[in-house]
């Protein structure tokens, strides 16, 4: 089996930082996928960072190396590498690991390197996401969890959403902290547009909290609907 690491390193309100950050110094023989151009569409109806169009996703892993018989270890940071991780996982290709780059002790390779052309044959799931109208009829009897830093969820002023708050009922479980104890039952993951809450996804399937779905459109596309209810402060 071929292994092909895949670099998708990026800074939500700075889309150029990722493709810099790489020829500057990455894993040998890693290809890059810009999580901004490549890892969804563009923004619009259903949030602020949509989920890829299959063909758009099936020419970028193509570009990257990524094919059917290729094992792909993906580092970045700020969810960028588990949003390749969910993303493939949701197009039917399990064959995929996270390893954190801060973690490498290894040569760095410089320049932009071009990966072996390869063919990702596309299964798409359709029981790992949920869309806002389902979520919002059953908020009752799912276990939300929103990925956002603690001030975002409590509805605190910032410079990423437009409406603040989060969904009633949604527990906080920031991206960047150890998921705290949740209560059992189907659980669902959002963000502020469905990349960080793909990082307590992987970290619950490696706790193996084994029913998870994300919500692609998360709070950018939530807040931005004035017919959907909104909660503010402390209290779930």
């Amino acid at each position: 089996m071929k292994y092909q690491f895949v670099d998708c390193r990026w800074e939500l309100g700075k889309p150029e930082r990722g493709i810099k950050l790489y020829p500057g110094g990455h894993i040998p023989g890693a290809s890059f996928l810009d999580v901004d151009t490549d890892l969804w569409s563009p923004p619009g109806p259903r949030g602020r960072h949509p989920l890829p169009d299959p063909e758009q996703f099936a020419r970028a892993a193509a570009r990257a190396g990524i094919g059917d018989d290729v094992f792909v270890v993906a580092y970045g940071n700020m969810g960028g590498a588990e949003r390749l991780w969910w993303l493939l996982r949701h197009f039917g290709h399990d064959r995929c690991a996270v390893v954190d780059f801060g973690c490498w002790h290894g040569p760095l390779g410089e320049g932009a390197e071009e990966a072996e052309p390869a063919q990702l044959t596309l299964r798409p799931r359709d029981d790992d996401t949920i869309e806002a109208e389902e979520l919002d009829r059953r908020r009752g009897e799912l276990v939300i969890v929103d990925a956002r830093l603690a001030s975002r969820w409590r509805g605190e002023p910032n410079p990423y959403d437009k409406v603040p708050g989060r969904i009633p009922g949604a527990l906080n479980a920031p991206w960047n902290e150890p998921p705290p104890d949740l209560p059992e039952g189907e659980l669902v993951a959002y963000c502020g547009s469905g990349v960080t809450s793909c990082h307590d996804l992987l970290a619950m399937e490696l706790a193996g909290i084994g029913s998870t779905a994300l919500y692609p459109g998360s709070w950018s596309q939530w807040g931005g609907d004035a017919s959907r209810p909104v909660r503010e402060g402390d209290a779930p």
